[in-house]
């Protein structure tokens, strides 16, 4: 739900990260968002008034922002030179046709897009470091327009909230919907002055995705799908109305979870899924590794797993997220998740092969 737009016509970045409750907002043109709950754009004239909610805190704002070409205070001009702390960002700027404006980045390691890579190599982008603790001398060597970084609650960002950069809280994660989180490149592309270009991409994304929810209800009910594995002693499923439990249910796949109310995970313990889940026809989970899984990896992994029904069948699908670019393009493509989803349920699905999950290769168990 879009909440009331508050607005400060002078106002520095940085001041506007705090919480802000809501007010009278400022006159113009509200840009009609389909999917986006958190974000509010208001267009008058050559400027775009934003408002970011508060994630944590209902009612109250998380930033505030100015765009525009106008000189003046308190208003960003388009982003030439960026530093992006996120690699699902960095793939939105390389689908955009923005990733030159990329001069630095963190967390380096973990970004699977072969040009930002080379360009690291080359120096063309600096290595941050970690984005956690991030090399805070060299971002002021870029001399960067902004920093494009996710918030946490109660968020503190230490020196970099004191350097005078523009911090640009990069909250779509936080987005109960799959295409309400890809609906933030909209907003993404007015920072850097390339809002056709962005509003372009996004029907592209929004119309596909309506279009692979319309032919998965043609299907006949598909297979269940089980997601992710034991993590210690917990295992975290999607809630019934998280991104993920409703995109299982527009991949027409009947989801042992799809009645709770919950838009977020699920914190179980293996007997709670195993009683829920654990006669689901398809187990798919991601994982960082150098090689593929096996099922004797998993064994060793957790002994119960050979409860599961999808174990015993080998109806088991890994996506090994060192080597396969899941979360630098999903983010902002649910397009191509839903068409993965549709495939794990409907294997006979006429949409060519998966993207980003393999099936482990191992005869199933003797029954």
């Amino acid at each position: 739900m879009l909440r009331l737009l508050s607005f400060i016509t002078c106002v520095l970045l940085l001041c506007s990260c705090g919480n802000h409750t809501a007010g009278s907002g400022p006159q113009g043109d509200t840009l009609a968002l389909d999917h986006a709950s958190l974000l509010t754009m208001v267009e008058d004239g050559a400027s775009t008034h934003v408002t970011v909610s508060d994630p944590w805190h209902a009612g109250k704002t998380l930033q505030r922002l100015t765009l525009g070409t106008a000189e003046g205070n308190g208003v960003l001009r388009p982003l030439r030179r960026v530093v992006v702390f996120t690699t699902s960002h960095c793939q939105l700027l390389e689908y955009l046709g923005l990733a030159d404006r990329i001069v630095g980045v963190c967390d380096v390691q973990y970004m699977l897009i072969p040009d930002i890579q080379q360009r690291v190599k080359t120096g063309a982008i600096a290595d941050c470091g970690d984005a956690m603790s991030p090399d805070v001398e060299k971002i002021v060597s870029l001399n960067p327009d902004a920093i494009i970084l996710s918030p946490f609650e109660g968020g503190s960002y230490g020196r970099l909230e004191k350097l005078g950069i523009p911090l640009i809280m990069a909250a779509d994660y936080m987005e109960t919907s799959a295409l309400g989180r890809a609906e933030w490149m909209r907003y993404y592309g007015r920072l850097f002055g390339e809002a056709a270009k962005s509003d372009s991409l996004f029907h592209v994304v929004d119309s596909t995705y309506g279009a692979l929810k319309a032919y998965a209800a043609r299907l006949p009910k598909g297979r269940s799908i089980l997601t992710e594995r034991k993590t210690g002693a917990v295992w975290y499923v999607p809630g019934g109305q998280s991104s993920m439990g409703v995109l299982l249910a527009d991949a027409n796949s009947p989801y042992a979870f799809a009645n709770d109310e919950h838009s977020g995970s699920l914190s179980l313990s293996f007997e709670q899924v195993l009683d829920k889940a654990g006669a689901s026809d398809v187990w798919a989970f991601k994982f960082n590794g150098q090689r593929p899984m096996t099922r004797t990896d998993l064994l060793r992994e957790y002994q119960g797993y050979k409860a599961l029904r999808a174990f015993q069948t080998g109806e088991i699908y890994e996506c090994n997220a060192s080597l396969t670019p899941y979360f630098e393009e999903v983010s902002f493509r649910p397009d191509y998740l839903l068409r993965e989803m549709i495939l794990l349920a409907h294997p006979k699905a006429a949409l060519g092969n998966l993207r980003y999950f393999t099936k482990i290769a191992s005869p199933p168990l003797a029954q």
